[in-house]
């Protein structure tokens, strides 16, 4: 059987923070050695295209400002991509496109930047930002159970959705509730730079195998041969945990002190 996906990559010109394109490049990739037909379209200020023949939506991060352009510009295209997400068809959002998609976004400086208020989501950005590498367990039952990554956002999320993974090391949503990301149908909303897709086979995986199902019927993909990109999602997970667990020792040694 043939089978058939079409990639939405939205504002590629603004929104690529830490390589967030590489999420494009790992979807495109691991459709083309199982034989998927992709069909890729950009979609920005200067040229829209329709989303309602797409299978898969990509937005990448980006600052403040690049998120204010670009809400203010998505705001029109607001209950097509409700609908979109009401179908299941997929989604991913990355750190303040995620936010973007929630109802209200204070800046440092108290102003609001502009949402598509489609998610009840309360974002409320600070001095003092949340970096570093980050690692969480996935709520999905992905294996590995593990998707790692790097945050760098001053924004603090609050919602009730169920969240795309509980931290493990980082801070993830707001640093305060040990929840990362969300996942309401087929949107996946995520602070997760790196990018997020080359570095989580599995959840890359996860996203190609939501779109067929919305148009195939399939249980699952054809297995590909991972051994590299599972060693090293390996290897840096491994290093994270080892680099943690020797700042808890020190710092218990410290407080001993």
């Amino acid at each position: 059987m043939t089978m058939n996906l079409k990639v939405i990559n939205m504002y590629p010109d603004i929104l690529n923070l830490y390589g967030d394109l590489g999420n494009l490049i790992s979807i495109k990739q691991r459709c083309l050695w199982r034989n998927i037909n992709i069909e890729i379209e950009n979609f920005t200020i200067d040229y829209e295209t329709s989303i309602d023949d797409a299978d898969i939506i990509l937005v990448g991060g980006g600052s403040d400002n690049s998120q204010d352009i670009v809400s203010k510009h998505l705001v029109n295209h607001r209950n097509s991509l409700a609908e979109f997400i009401e179908n299941k068809k997929v989604l991913l959002a990355i750190c303040g496109s995620y936010q973007m998609f929630g109802n209200s976004y204070s800046d440092i400086n108290e102003e609001k930047i502009p949402c598509l208020e489609i998610f009840d989501i309360e974002t409320i950005s600070q001095e003092n930002r949340l970096i570093g590498n980050i690692i969480i367990e996935n709520t999905q039952n992905l294996n590995p159970k593990n998707i790692i990554g790097f945050e760098n956002h001053g924004g603090r999320s609050y919602h009730d959705y169920k969240p795309l993974g509980n931290v493990k090391l980082g801070y993830g949503n707001n640093g305060k509730d040990g929840y990362e990301g969300m996942i309401y149908n087929n949107f996946i909303g995520s602070y997760l730079h790196g990018p997020i897709l080359p570095k989580n086979p599995h959840l890359a995986d996860y996203i190609i195998l939501k779109a067929l199902q919305n148009k195939y019927d399939i249980d699952s993909l054809n297995c590909l041969d991972d051994s590299i990109e599972k060693n090293a999602h390996n290897a840096i997970e491994k290093k994270l945990l080892k680099n943690k667990n020797h700042i808890k020792k020190q710092k218990a040694i410290e407080k001993s002190k």
